[in-house]
């Protein structure tokens, strides 16, 4: 009798100094980011690092953009047997093999940033994704670009009321630069606004792929464009420095160009300040740094996913965060949002 008593008081030590170490941050985090040097990313990777200080241990690896690497460490990270895995794929469309690796171990995972579709997101209950709606941001863009095109008259440069343009987009197939490739010219052409397409471009995201698209196309179009569209402020910022080189977009100079881009990153806060740039659009990294680190932190420890939180899943299983249109007018904003 007595070492059956002795024996339960020791299980319910050792159970509750279990609970009491996730309490005290002790759960794991396997994190994978599909590439750390992407502007964008790097900001929200420093906030999940900061927001994980001392409510749990984790390991986070880049992936170089190579979805192979990313698989092993997912696969090391399941042999470490973490509480919880946090997931920027590098490839949206593996999201379904990624699962199937996941969903046999019974581990939580929250994926960000890229999202999976949400045929992928059913075949696992412990799995959530949080970043944006990806039409809202392009459908922002556009109202930026409809409002500043109505109220500077002098950009029609050739006076035909059509806006001529080019476009760098992020990623062929990616679900982001997909939506905000259409959705911009579906504001557009629906608030009444004449387009026509100079060119498109595939850029990665990449500020050099970006700039070395941007070079052929001052090289053959000249003052003929009137925009250039850019799915994100990497890129934005690449076109820039592309045709600064040829006089535009500098100081007082008569030759302008207007860029906008996605994303709010400082970089090009700066030059929003400088007229540079027209605007941009922030997606908050901080922001959605805060969803990734409460819902993983939940799942880890076994907990509902929105434990706590204000936060709702839509039908996709997924976490929402706002984006907001920034010109010069509300330049703090996006200022706030990177500090």
């Amino acid at each position: 009798m007595n070492k059956a008593i002795l024996i339960f008081l020791i299980i319910s030590v050792l159970i509750g100094c279990s609970a009491e170490s996730k309490d005290n941050g002790e759960i794991e985090i396997g994190i994978t980011i599909y590439r750390y040097d992407d502007n964008f990313i790097s900001f929200m990777r420093r906030n999940i690092e900061t927001l994980l200080n001392g409510r749990a241990k984790f390991i986070m690896n880049d992936s170089e953009n190579d979805q192979v690497k990313q698989n092993d460490q997912v696969d090391a990270a399941i042999q470490r047997n973490v509480d919880a895995l946090a997931i920027n794929l590098v490839d949206p469309s593996s999201a379904s093999f990624m699962i199937d690796k996941i969903k046999p171990t019974g581990i939580p995972v929250i994926f960000f940033n890229k999202e999976p579709s949400k045929a992928d997101m059913e075949l696992y209950d412990k799995a959530w994704y949080v970043g944006t709606l990806s039409e809202e941001s392009g459908d922002i863009q556009g109202d930026i670009v409809l409002k500043s095109w109505m109220s500077n008259a002098s950009w029609d440069k050739n006076g035909d009321g059509k806006i001529q343009y080019v476009l760098l987009k992020g990623e062929a197939g990616h679900p982001d630069a997909e939506a905000r490739t259409e959705r911009i010219k579906y504001v557009l052409t629906n608030n009444g606004i004449e387009i026509e397409e100079l060119d498109e471009q595939t850029a990665n995201w990449d500020i050099l792929q970006a700039q070395n698209a941007a070079d052929a196309w001052i090289k053959k179009y000249g003052n003929t464009i009137e925009f250039i569209f850019s799915n994100n402020d990497a890129m934005a910022l690449g076109a820039l420095k592309s045709i600064q080189k040829e006089g535009y977009n500098i100081g007082d100079s008569n030759k302008f160009i207007p860029i906008v881009g996605v994303d709010a990153i400082p970089e090009v806060i700066e030059e929003i300040k400088k007229g540079t740039i027209v605007g941009t659009v922030l997606q908050s990294p901080k922001d959605q740094a805060k969803a990734i680190v409460d819902m993983v932190i939940n799942a880890a420890n076994g907990n509902d996913v929105l434990s706590g939180t204000e936060y709702k899943l839509d039908d996709a299983k997924a976490v929402r965060v706002p984006y907001r249109a920034i010109t010069l007018d509300n330049i703090d904003d996006a200022l706030d949002a990177y500090k």
